[in-house]
């Protein structure tokens, strides 16, 4: 980029910020106060958001950043904010000149949380160097360290996949009956709204039994029988799961006949 930022005394520059959320969809703001078009998005006016100071370290510790701003947009409601929509979605803060659109991005990271403040609401963000805090060594384990149907699984996620509609809803429990599964197959496993208040949002089942699956996040109220979801099966990483019911004992990414640390402190004892 061959644009220089604030090299003069008036300056023809606005902020502007990007969001891409994990169920894909994409959001641009700017502090200028028209509509601007560049890398196909278009950045609406929103003087309300106002990030902290932006800091970049060459460091390996996390250059956070925190954003607040107000509920000024139809795109960014306090429904969306309480479903978690924006939990995890990739962010990018930049500067562009609002004549030539040269454009150059300050920050980069991800929305590690969001609070609702008195009239708005307040996101932390992390920095791409919070992946250096993460340990790349396994650790091992009785139980599986791989994901379920991923590369180090091995299986095929298509024979482990459904679409299924939702037969009835029982909001004092947060079970979610569907039609035509077999609900001791889902815990552990993951659905995918297609449709219906919470579309394009993605829960883990932590239960599942004859009274329907429980997701990690409590259905809307407006969830209705007829809702599609795509569920996911799931396992409880134990080796003897992983070769009674899907034969697939040698991709097993575990040690389940390590033995313990507990053993060092075994000692003899006197008969």
């Amino acid at each position: 980029m061959s644009r220089t930022f604030f090299d003069r005394e008036l300056d023809t520059v606005a902020t502007f910020w990007r969001i891409w959320r994990c169920d894909g969809v994409a959001f641009a703001f700017t502090t200028h106060d028209r509509t601007m078009w560049f890398d196909g998005l278009a950045h609406l006016p929103t003087p309300a958001l106002t990030p902290s100071a932006i800091r970049r370290t060459a460091g390996f510790l996390d250059d956070a950043l925190d954003i607040e701003g107000a509920l000024a947009h139809d795109t960014i409601t306090v429904s969306d904010l309480e479903q978690g929509r924006f939990d995890g979605a990739a962010i990018a803060v930049g500067a562009v000149d609002w004549e030539t659109l040269e454009t150059q991005i300050l920050y980069r990271g991800t929305i590690a949380s969001v609070s609702r403040e008195a009239n708005g609401f307040a996101a932390h963000l992390r920095s791409a160097k919070a992946m250096f805090d993460i340990d790349p060594v396994p650790r091992s384990s009785p139980g599986c360290r791989a994901r379920f149907c991923d590369k180090g699984c091995g299986l095929s996620p298509v024979g482990f996949t459904h679409r299924a509609q939702v037969s009835a809803v029982d909001f004092d429990s947060g079970r979610i009956v569907f039609n035509g599964i077999d609900p001791s197959l889902f815990g552990e496993g993951e659905l995918v709204w297609l449709d219906g208040p919470q579309a394009g949002l993605r829960c883990a089942i932590i239960a599942a039994d004859t009274t329907g699956l429980l997701p990690d996040r409590a259905p809307n109220a407006a969830a209705a029988p007829g809702d599609r979801a795509i569920l996911r099966e799931g396992c409880d990483h134990t080796i003897a799961t992983c070769a009674s019911r899907f034969g697939n004992a040698a991709n097993f990414r575990g040690e389940p006949f390590l033995p313990g640390s507990d053993l060092v402190a075994h000692y003899p004892m006197a008969r």
